[in-house]
Formats: C-alpha cells, structure tokens, sequence
C-alpha cells in the first residue's frame, strides 16, 4: 500500500514536471505578450484563416506560434493543458497540407485523443508513460485536412465528474472566475477556448462531457448523435460500454467556428477514416414554409429545477422566439426522472469496477464521483432518504448480464416513447398535432448531469450555446424556494448567485438550430459576449 502511494506521488510530479519544462523549453517569443499582430489573427474566424493559409498569405507556422502564445497564457491562467505538443507542432506546421479545408487551424485535443508518442493518462497515475503508438483516426483526419494538433488538455479521473481535477495535473480553473469549475469532463477544452488559446477543440461527451463545459465555460458545441464522428482509438475508462456509447464531439469559440469545422470534417469524408461512421455527408436542414417552427421546451426535469440564473437564460430565448413569430410548447414527455433512473444504471453497470481498476493507494478523485464510488459500496437502505433519490440509489449496484439486458430493453422502449414526442401530440399549447421541430432546455440545472444525459440516452443531437451570465441581483434564490427532494435539496446548497455573479450561462439546443437563436438574440442586442483577448 505504501509503495502504490509513493509511486502514485512520484508519478504525478513527474508528469507535472515534464509539461512545465515542455512549455518552459518553448523559444522566447511564446513567452511575450500578446502583439497587435498576435491579437488581430485570434480573432479572426477559422474560415479566415483557412484562406489565408490556402492562399499562402497566412504561413501555418505563425498561426501556431499566436495560439501557442495565448494558451501558454491560458495555461497560467486556469492549468487546462496535460501535453505540451507545441514543439513538434512547429514540425507538423511547416509540413501542413495547405490545400486542405482545415489548413493552418490550429486544434487542441482532450486528454484521451490518441497522438503518437504522448499519454492518455485520463489522469490516472498508473496510465502516465504509456504513449500511443500511432496517431488514432481522428488526428489522421486533421493532419489530412491541413490542421495542426498542438496540445491535449485536462480531464478528470475516470471522466466522469463536471469538475475538471486529478492527482496528475491538478484542478483547472473556470476562466470567468477562480474557485469555480469550468465545467467536464472536457473542462480544459472550455478553459482553453473561453480564454481564445483555441478555437476548435475535440472532447467527448457521454453525460454531457462537451454541453456542460461549453455550458459553464462560455463557447459553442453540437453533442454529435452516434457514428457521426470519429472516436476509434481513443483511451477511455470504460471501453466496450454500448448501453450508452460515448461520442466525440467538436467544441468551439464561436458557432461559425464550429460549422466551419462540421463541414470540414464532413468534407474529408471521415467513414474512410474510422469504420464506426457513417456514410452520410452534411446536408441542409429544411424548415417548415406552411406553418410557424415549433419549439418544444423542458422547464423542470422534476429532479432539480433549473436555478435562476439557468431559468432565464431560457425565458430570454423562449421570448425572442416568440417574438419573432414562432411557436412555443411546453414539452411532455415520458419521464426525465425515469430517463435519469436507467442511464444512471446503465453508466455504472459495472458497479464502477472498470474505470476503479487503475486508482492507486490514496489517489483522489473528484468529489462527485467519490461519493459514487462510497455509495456502490453501502448496504442500498442507508441510502434511502426520499422516494426520489432512493430511486435512483436502490438498483445502483453491479449488474448481472440478464440485468442490463433488461436496462438496454428499458431504453429502447424509453426511446420509442420519446420518439411519440417528436412525431406526435405530447405537447402542450400546441395548435397543431405532429409534435415539435426542435427541444430547448437547460444543459444543467447545477451540478447534476439529467438535463445533459438524458440525450445521450435517446441518442439526440444536441447543442450549447451560451446567452448570459449570472446577475448577483436578478439570479437570487427566492425566500420561498423549497427543495422538492434530497437531490434538489443537496445541489441548491451550492448555488450563491452573489458568488457566481458573472459566470456564463448557456442553453440546450435538441436539433442543431442554434444558428438561428444566435441571429435572433443579436437582432434583439442580447448577444453573448466572451472573454476579450
């Protein structure tokens, strides 16, 4: 037991070690402020910059050293980065296709993408030193593309926590403000783009691991449906889970960033790359001329209300809509708290064995998932406090094989009435009977992940965007508010709008509209804006 800890602790400095001395080693001038020059090619859109490069006016190689600059500043800012590939990133760039639709786009990667010759320690002491040995699908698809992968960021251990933390590279930071988390588990992908040290990154979403920390950091993402995007080669904690598959999703600084990027990535045809996608270019949306677009909204998930400050972000969004002539439903459908029942069941089927296996002596994990772990192991009646949260505690032990095959055969009947929603008449203040164009929701109410991994459930695209920030006097929590349960109750303890005054607050778009939301809040001089450079 002693010689695990110790060798834990070795392990970590180490690693902490090697990317100080990684971004140290890097020449002086990504150790300067930013230039006049510097900040005009940050903010130009990716699309710029992409012709600037085809057209040779714009070298790959400067377009790094201005984004390596700003995440080496990012970096002291909020500790986002694992490795430092900046250095061999300057090989990569000189030999950049600059013909390809990604051409000098510089992209940061989460933790687990696997890039020759790095870890994928997801934070694990034990996984540090274990290099990939090749580049996996995805990052031959970017290098293809003419784009540059240069650093991979922080996650935390096991992935599964909204709080970005390990024992390896420490706790990154929100980049709105300290003591705050910028949301997981791809939370240094939203610190390094909230802070413009990127404007593409790559994570991964199982339970809302893209949409909460776009949702707590302040910039763009579209949770992918499955075999949509490349995912093959990349580490995981539990590899092999198919009750509910994980996806690789894009995250961005803006959403014309992150269209730019869907469309390349489409366009260098990925299911040549990685054969878990499928062979379906981009193609247009069409909206209905006949009639008014229908938007079904999700106020309460009947676990935990949204807070103040997540119920107005809403409501401003609900009004524009309105106003600009379209129609507003309040969604019914089946229950989100029997959602949450079966997908909380189906992520920890395994009674948290596989993703526990590389924990050395004494090595922490994030308080969420700590508590998770003490609650696998307690007799289920202590855990029974209301009907609510022992719902979802009473079966949350290891499953037998005739068990979760009920829990896949429970989803799937999930999903068939959910899809009643879409195409039927489950919604109230509808004028009409087919159901809804596209859901609005909250990515998450607080802290907890059933706004978030109920669609990874139903397997639904789904997008955040951000559209406010928390105001200490608008946001305060009513003197007659009264939790409903134990869940709601322990969440709500975390929320202070007066301490949280100024953090960013977003929406969940179901069905990839976000454009036009976007268009409308502008039009209404309620745009969102992010963290100047």
């Amino acid at each position: 037991m002693l010689f695990s800890y110790l060798a834990h602790r070795r392990a970590c400095l180490d690693k902490r070690r090697e990317r100080d001395e990684r971004i140290a080693s890097l020449p002086q001038a990504y150790h300067e402020p930013l230039s006049a020059q510097d900040k005009r090619l940050l903010s130009q859109p990716i699309s710029s910059i992409i012709h600037a490069v085809q057209t040779s006016s714009l070298l790959p190689v400067d377009v790094l050293r201005a984004y390596g600059k700003r995440t080496i500043q990012a970096q002291a800012q909020t500790n986002c980065l694992t490795e430092v590939m900046i250095s061999e990133a300057e090989n990569w760039a000189h030999a950049a296709i600059r013909s390809g639709p990604l051409a000098g786009v510089p992209v940061s990667l989460k933790d687990m993408i696997a890039v020759k010759g790095y870890d994928s320690s997801l934070g694990y002491s034990a996984l540090i030193n274990v290099p990939a040995p090749n580049d996996g699908p995805l990052v031959r698809l970017l290098r293809n593309a003419g784009a540059i992968p240069y650093v991979k960021t922080n996650v935390p251990s096991t992935l599964y926590s909204y709080e970005t933390t390990n024992d390896v590279f420490g706790v990154t930071e929100n980049p709105h403000k300290k003591g705050y988390s910028p949301g997981g588990s791809s939370g240094g992908e939203g610190a390094l783009l909230a802070l413009g040290g990127s404007r593409i990154g790559i994570g991964t979403d199982i339970a809302g691991s893209v949409r909460v920390p776009s949702h707590y950091s302040g910039v763009y993402t579209i949770k992918s449906s499955t075999q949509r995007f490349p995912k093959t080669g990349s580490a995981g904690s539990i590899p092999g889970h198919d009750g509910i598959v994980g996806v690789h999703s894009p995250m961005a600084k803006t959403l014309e960033d992150l269209e730019t990027f869907w469309r390349a990535v489409f366009q260098m045809k990925p299911w040549e790359y990685d054969h878990t996608v499928v062979n379906l270019p981009w193609r247009k949306v069409e909206l209905p001329l006949d009639r008014p677009i229908r938007w079904g909204v999700l106020w309460d998930d009947g676990v935990v209300a949204p807070s103040p400050a997540c119920l107005r972000a809403l409501k401003m969004v609900t009004e524009v809509l309105a106003k600009h002539g379209h129609e507003i439903v309040t969604l019914n459908p089946p229950s989100p708290y029997e959602g949450l029942q079966i997908a909380s069941q189906i992520l920890f089927v395994d009674g948290g064995k596989f993703f526990s296996k590389p924990i050395r002596t004494f090595e922490t994990m994030p308080a969420g998932i700590d508590l998770a772990l003490r609650a696998l192991k307690l007799p289920r009646f202590v855990m029974k406090y209301t009907r609510v949260y022992a719902g979802l505690v009473e079966n949350f032990h290891k499953k037998t094989v005739e068990e979760y095959y009920t829990l896949v055969g429970q989803r799937d009947d999930y999903r068939v009435r959910w899809f009643t929603v879409w195409r039927g008449v489950q919604a109230r203040d509808s004028s009409g009977d087919s159901g809804v164009d596209f859901i609005l929701t909250v990515p998450s109410a607080l802290p907890t992940c059933g706004y978030a991994v109920l669609f990874n459930l139903l397997d639904y695209s789904a997008g955040v965007m951000p559209i406010t920030r928390v105001n200490k006097i608008t946001d305060k929590l009513p003197s007659s508010f009264r939790a409903r349960n134990a869940i709601e109750r322990n969440n709500y303890h975390m929320y202070d709008a007066e301490a949280m005054d100024g953090l960013p607050i977003g929406v969940q778009v179901v069905g990839r509209r976000m454009k036009l939301i976007r268009g409308l809040m502008a039009d209404a001089g309620l745009a969102y804006q992010g963290i100047s450079l």
